[in-house]
Formats: C-alpha cells, structure tokens, sequence
C-alpha cells in the first residue's frame, strides 16, 4: 500500500540539521513518492529600497532566489538522494505559511513534512507560527518533525473521537485511521488506537451529595470501550492495541504516547480562524508541544483551505 505520492518538505534556511528534509527522503525512499524541497525567503529592505528601479530590485531578488537554490542542491550532495524522484523550489513570500499552502495546492500534494522547535515564552501564545497555520489550513496531511526515529515494527498511535455523533466526526475517525494504517504498512508498525473520556465534574459531588461518581466513571468508560471497539472492528485492531483512558485528549495522547515509544501520532484537526484561534489552538497544537515524536495532522473530508491562489 502506498503512504503518499508527492511530498512538499519545507527546509529549514537556519537550521544546520534538516529534520524534515531526512524524514522526507525516509517516507519517499520506502513509498517511492515524489519529493519537492522548499522554502521560502523574504527580504524586506528590497522591497523598500527606493532607489533602486523595479527592474533592478527584480534582479537583486532573483540572485538571492538563485543562492538559495544553489545551497540547497549543495546541501543535498550530503544525503543520500539515489533513486529519489526530487525537485526544488525557492518563493519570494512575505508569509511562509501561504507560500507553503499554495505551493501545496497547485501541486496537489498528499502531503508536507516540516520540523518542528521548541518554542519559549510569550510569543508562542500570542503569535501564531508557521505549524500551527499548517495545522489549520493546509489543504492536505501535515506531518510535524520532531526527534523521534522511525523504527521497523514501533508503533503508530491514532487518536479516535468516538462520542461523536454527526457523521463528519464518524468520517474524520475513518481517515484517522486509514491515514495511521496505510503509514504503518509502509513502517511495518502496528497501529494502537486511543480514546480519551471525561471524568466526573469536580462540582458534581457538592452539588448532588448522592450523585455517584464511581459508577458514573465506569458507564462512561464502558461506553467509549464498546464505541471504539466497534470502530476498530473494520480494521481488525485487536483489543490489546485499543485504549480507551480518562482525561483531556492533550494529556492522555502525549502521555500514552510515551508509554508506548510511538513514532507517531495521527489525528484530526480543524481549521479555526480570529482571535480565539490565535490564543487557545485545537488539539493538535497541544499535542504536539507535549509529545516527542512526529505528529501526521489530518483534515476532514471536503476540507477546503481558507488560503486563496
């Protein structure tokens, strides 16, 4: 089966160790996909340079486009690109996130790999960065480099919403799964399935004295255990590998996550947009700065990107 057929990687233009750029080459050498190496520059005192005509500014731009083309044919002498279908690209774009996701669309890509950092400080809650614009509006499959190998036979952990109830999160659980099932023939993994649910309100107990939280908690886990049961029965996911733990979905996923060594996390994500979506994220974005493998990003069905060509 195949994981993917074309590949955008971003590069990182700063950074001496390509994360993206090695698990690209990882993913197109076992799938024998087509792989695009990118990135995006910007300068903007060229745009600002008013002595210059604009043809003379053209032509400045384009020695730097040149430049970086040429470092990264040099950078890739050093890996190992033998048998690997592969073209490069260099945008001018003020906005990286949009010279991605417009690359990504007119090439009809399956999906873009880029390394994520750690990020520090204020500026992580206030400014959105690059990843999580991915994470929200890419048109196709985002996959989040981190440090984690890909081993022959890890472990792949797919996170289910089986509660639910209208079919575009029945369809988001199918391409969750399917995604984490075809990655894991390609990285001869088995695929674990997790369903996080919530604990009783703290509050409950005080307000309603014979309000009985323990048997709550087990109706509760019982019935995600039945619902995801019945999920994985299509895809012959043994018990064993179905997972079903209280808590928040951004605690229980990073933590089951690290208990099993998984190479990567698969998930859904949904677009957000304004105000709230630059302060609080979805749930891929806390994830991902809680776990320490790679996280693939899905989209659901029909997605279509806010980002405009």
């Amino acid at each position: 089966m195949t994981c993917v057929k074309k590949i955008l990687a971003v590069l990182d233009a700063d950074r001496q160790q390509q994360k993206a750029l090695n698990r690209a080459l990882h993913l197109a050498r076992i799938s024998g996909a087509h792989v695009t190496f990118m990135i995006s520059i910007y300068d903007f005192s060229y745009e600002m340079t008013t002595m210059l005509a604009a043809d003379e500014r053209n032509t400045m731009r384009d020695s730097l486009i040149n430049d970086r083309n040429v470092w990264i044919n040099d950078l890739l002498e050093d890996y190992n690109t033998r048998d690997i279908n592969f073209d490069v690209k260099v945008l001018w774009h003020n906005r990286p996130f949009e010279a991605i996701i417009e690359t990504a669309m007119e090439g009809d890509y399956d999906i873009i790999v880029k390394a994520t950092h750690e990020r520090e400080g204020l500026a992580a809650l206030l400014f959105t960065p690059t990843d999580w614009h991915l994470l929200r509006k890419a048109p196709c499959k985002v996959l989040l480099v981190k440090e984690h190998d890909w081993p022959e036979h890890g472990k792949i952990l797919a996170a289910i919403h089986t509660t639910g109830e209208h079919d575009h999160h029945r369809s988001l659980n199918r391409q969750v799964t399917e995604a984490a099932i075809n990655f894991a023939s390609c990285l001869q993994s088995e695929v674990h399935l997790v369903n996080a649910f919530p604990g009783a309100p703290i509050t409950i107990a005080a307000e309603i004295p014979e309000f009985d939280t323990s048997n709550y908690r087990e109706t509760i886990e019982e019935n995600h255990k039945i619902a995801l049961a019945e999920h994985a029965m299509p895809y012959h996911i043994p018990p064993t590998q179905q997972h079903v733990l209280e808590g928040l979905p951004e605690q229980v996923i990073p933590e089951l996550a690290d208990e099993l060594d998984a190479e990567l996390v698969v998930l859904g994500t949904i677009g957000r947009t304004g105000f709230s979506a630059a302060l609080l994220g979805n749930t891929a974005e806390h994830v991902i700065e809680s776990i320490n493998c790679d996280l693939l990003a899905v989209k659901p069905e029909g997605f279509v990107s806010p980002i405009k060509l």
